[in-house]
């Protein structure tokens, strides 16, 4: 398969995801929040509702749209009504604050809002933009200069669907990175679509299939969930809290058949089921993104999940979907991140320009429908992480590639595993070191929930690996050093070992927030 041959199905609209289940699935169960399920047929209907106010508030096709909603099925109406008039989705994670949600409204200069309300983040956290003419909010308005309606009042009414083509605009994912302001990354209707298809064909989705969702919508993976279930007639389960026990619990009540997850969030599934089995007789898969799983986690997963299928996967908000490992792999290469997905070219590339083989390492690169539109209103930035590759010119016939900015190494067969981000690199001694192989080690050692270790300059060393972690309460620090210098070469043990009181921060994806754990003890 080549993969810049056209895939039919990728050339429509997102909203028609969910049209095309009507009127053969308008019975069947979409959304399922704690307290509440939706239909196909009914969230059609309420997504219209919110769809002609939209229409009524002046807001066109290419329209920016604020989404600010707590994971429920009103968060899905409200995202689906914009695409259905072709405007722009902008969800935004409640998690961030005031500050950081306003900054997106300016950034993109949004034109409406849909918030959940009361938020005196979002009113008297900084100034709303000009731009904004229009927030709708599920709850009571508050007093506010600007215009304000409430969900409830909306009356039932229609909208017509718009025809986007399908490398236009549809959603922006600002991302928060280790740096500076959030940027934002645009995705077309077709990237969004081609996502759907690659990851449920390679999940072997089925529409008898109910996805837990945990990962919020404002992160590519977790709007994968979203989409691929659609696409398949599926049923997506919410559960917005990350507590294991409340996850299983949903996951039992509702014979959830997928759920999908990041390290931290497995690093406490796995954890509590390990100590409390709990049978999960309907759940066919689990899928792991956003980082490596520690390998102590690792070996208990097929234990605490017997029977089930475990995918570990790759991917950046940039090309949405990138890797996976077949499950049958799993034990034989625990941690892999495998190769490419469909309807995608991806590989390593070396400091050479050349393509890594077996045993070598380089820079993963993605090519294909799913590289997104790059940065919203950032053209240098964009060419800078997505421009050609001159290895892949003749497969891509010149098309750009993202350049992951992630060192992976292919074994021999032809997986990919990853390493480091390539500017977390630690040149000790001599030596490369993986901040990630670090923390493995660290892992390994059965005294610590979390990790995460790093590099600072040193004038005799080039630089020394310092590492934070989270005891478990039995452990302590002395222990744990003893266990590093008996098991770790010497240029790899941790010159310093900080201890971190409690879980680690989270980004809003969910994932460990390193620049501001590394940031408490080292102004880097």
């Amino acid at each position: 398969m080549n993969v810049l041959d056209p895939i039919d199905e990728a050339d429509s609209s997102v909203y028609r995801l969910l049209d095309d289940n009507l009127p053969m699935r308008s019975g069947q169960i979409a959304l399922i929040d704690k307290s509440a399920t939706v239909t196909y047929g009914a969230l059609a209907i309420e997504v219209d509702r919110l769809a002609a106010w939209l229409v009524s508030c002046g807001i066109v096709a290419g329209d920016r749209v604020i989404i600010y909603l707590r994971k429920s099925i009103g968060e899905v109406a409200a995202m689906f009504a914009a695409w259905k008039i072709g405007a722009v989705v902008v969800n935004v994670n409640t998690q961030w604050t005031g500050a950081q949600l306003s900054y997106v409204a300016r950034d993109c200069r949004a034109r409406a809002a849909i918030m959940d309300i009361p938020n005196k983040n979002w009113l008297e956290g900084a100034a709303l933009p000009d731009t904004l003419k229009a927030i709708l909010v599920r709850g009571k308005p508050v007093e506010s200069d600007q215009v304000i309606q409430s969900w409830a009042t909306l009356p039932e009414s229609q909208a017509t669907q718009a025809r986007p083509d399908p490398s236009d605009l549809a959603m922006i994912i600002y991302t928060s990175g280790s740096t500076g302001l959030p940027k934002g990354v645009m995705l077309s209707h077709r990237n969004i679509r081609v996502g759907a298809i690659a990851v449920s064909t390679y999940l072997e989705l089925k529409d008898d299939d109910r996805l837990l969702s945990v990962l919020p919508y404002s992160f590519d993976a977790g709007l994968n969930q979203l989409t691929s279930m659609f696409w398949k007639g599926g049923s997506v389960v919410h559960q917005p809290l990350s507590i294991p026990s409340e996850i299983v619990k949903m996951a039992q009540e509702w014979n959830v058949t997928g759920i999908a997850g990041v390290p931290p969030l497995w690093n406490m599934i796995v954890r509590y089921l390990h100590d409390a089995p709990t049978s999960l007789p309907a759940l066919r898969r689990i899928t792991n993104t956003g980082g490596k799983i520690a390998p102590n986690i690792l070996d208990l997963m097929p234990d605490v999940f017997p029977d089930v299928d475990i995918y570990l996967m790759y991917g950046l908000t940039e090309a949405f979907r990138s890797t996976y490992l077949p499950p049958k792999m799993f034990a034989s290469k625990k941690g892999a991140i495998g190769r490419q997905i469909p309807h995608a070219l991806v590989c390593a590339i070396r400091a050479d320009g050349q393509i890594a083989g077996a045993g070598e390492e380089g820079e993963l690169v993605h090519g294909g429908p799913l590289v997104s539109l790059g940065y919203w209103e950032r053209p240098e930035l964009t060419a800078q992480k997505i421009r050609p590759c001159p290895a892949l010119n003749d497969a891509l016939s010149g098309a750009s590639v993202v350049w992951s900015g992630d060192l992976v190494r292919v074994d021999d067969d032809g997986d990919m595993w990853f390493v480091s981000r390539m500017d977390e690199m630690i040149k000790t001694m001599g030596f490369r070191v993986s901040p990630t192989e670090v923390e493995d080690h660290l892992a390994r050692s059965g005294l610590i929930l979390e990790a995460v270790a790093y590099g600072v300059d040193d004038d005799e060393r080039g630089q020394r690996i310092m590492a934070v972690v989270t005891l478990l309460p039995q452990a302590d620090a002395e222990t744990l050093i003893a266990y590093c210098r008996k098991h770790m070469p010497g240029y790899m043990v941790p010159y310093k070992v900080d201890l971190w009181t409690g879980p680690m921060p989270r980004t809003a994806s969910g994932k460990i927030d390193r620049p501001l754990v590394v940031g408490k003890f080292f102004n880097i």
